[in-house]
């Protein structure tokens, strides 16, 4: 009796073996990614890879802005960045050509600026070069209820959508400086990359290019040019593309500066343009001067290589070099018309005498020019002026 009991048992093991293996493989229970987190905390939110559909980079400019992507125009004073934001802004409105011959698609411009005035700097430059103001917004003040304030790209970012969606149709946005948008350390790279996440996130829903500008490092000749942008390496590292501006030396016919790419994660990260800034009065507002930005040729290399020139000024020779002082009241002028008080002051505070500062406007054969009886007299450099 026994033995048939041990007979049976073995049998329906026998059979429950040979069960198993018949059961479908898709009636195995799917692995669940049910969160046990209590109620009250963050739930993770997994997206399949097998539910996204791959697509391409959105261009505005092919291979140079992305539309969605954080960007990144770094170089040392002096070099025009701010102009050249706005020249690329101007392309924008009008639907216009890019240096390289192709077309930009039409939309607008969502610019913040900290450091220069809309009235008397940015719109004289985006006007010199050719842009549709209509399609240009500035961000303003903030107001709640009754408290109004200045607007912070550190803790305001969030309301750039609600007004940039009812507007519509923006294709870059330009933050001047970006170093403004981290409310932190800028030169912590955790706190860097929090601080700009909300710049990424802003791109992405606005599906527009975000251009931050930043200056170079001093004495960082010679160094990788990303890793020269001001502050923490985050700020190279975070932006998909990274550009930088400089002026070389020499005498080049298509233009004495270089804008090139420094760093791409999504197409080629090599070559620039030549270009320069001109000196020009505004005809349709006689009395105002702005700078405009000149397109010159296409160069090739690296950015390092491109840039190499701009490091090594010793290349020029004795009898090539401007003082000083020239080349700091040149680049002070630049930007557009100084009174000759601020000339005085700030050249003052550079470190110049009031009589160097007349001998260099000699040298460069600066304007001056006083309009009304008791006005204050202006100096610019002359019309047509190349670096």
């Amino acid at each position: 009796m026994f033995m048939g009991v041990v007979m049976a048992l073995t049998r329906l093991e026998e059979m429950m073996a040979d069960l198993q293996t018949k059961i479908p493989k898709t009636l195995t229970p799917p692995r669940s990614f049910t969160s046990h987190q209590p109620p009250n905390l963050p739930r993770l939110e997994l997206i399949p890879a097998a539910s996204l559909t791959p697509a391409p980079f959105q261009w505005l400019w092919q291979d140079w802005l992305a539309r969605g992507k954080f960007h990144v125009l770094a170089g040392a004073p002096g070099t025009g960045k701010t102009t050249l934001a706005l020249s690329l802004a101007a392309t924008v409105t009008q639907g216009g050509d890019w240096p390289d011959g192709t077309y930009s698609s039409k939309g607008n411009v969502l610019i913040w600026s900290g450091e220069d005035d809309p009235k008397d700097t940015l719109v004289p430059r985006l006007l010199a070069s050719g842009a549709d103001l209509s399609k240009v917004f500035f961000a303003g003040r903030i107001r709640n209820h009754s408290d109004v304030r200045a607007f912070d790209p550190a803790m305001d970012l969030s309301a750039i959508l609600e007004v940039a969606e009812s507007i519509g149709g923006i294709h870059l946005l330009i933050i001047d400086p970006i170093v403004s948008a981290i409310p932190g350390d800028s030169h912590k790279n955790a706190e860097v990359r929090r601080g700009l996440q909300p710049l990424v996130n802003l791109a992405l829903a606005l599906n527009c290019a975000a251009l931050g500008i930043s200056h170079f490092n001093k004495g960082s000749q010679g160094k990788d040019p990303t890793e020269r942008i001001t502050g923490s390496i985050a700020f190279g590292a975070l932006a998909r593309v990274v550009f930088a501006a400089a002026k070389t030396t020499g005498d080049h016919k298509e233009g004495n500066r270089i804008f090139c790419r420094t760093k791409s994660n999504i197409g080629p990260d090599d070559g620039g343009f030549r270009y320069d800034l001109e000196q020009r009065e505004l005809h349709e507002h006689p009395g105002v001067h702005s700078s405009k930005l000149i397109w010159g040729a296409y160069e090739k290399g690296s950015a390092r290589d491109l840039l190499s020139e701009s490091d090594h000024p010793e290349k020029l020779g004795p009898n090539k070099r401007r003082s000083p002082q020239d080349e700091w009241l040149f680049d002070f002028l630049t930007y557009g018309q100084k009174t000759a008080k601020e000339v005085f002051e700030q050249g003052k505070a550079a470190g110049f005498s009031s009589d160097q500062i007349r001998r260099a406007r000699e040298r460069l054969n600066v304007q001056s020019s006083k309009h009304g009886y008791q006005g204050e007299w202006n100096w610019t450099l002359p019309e047509g002026t190349f670096q």
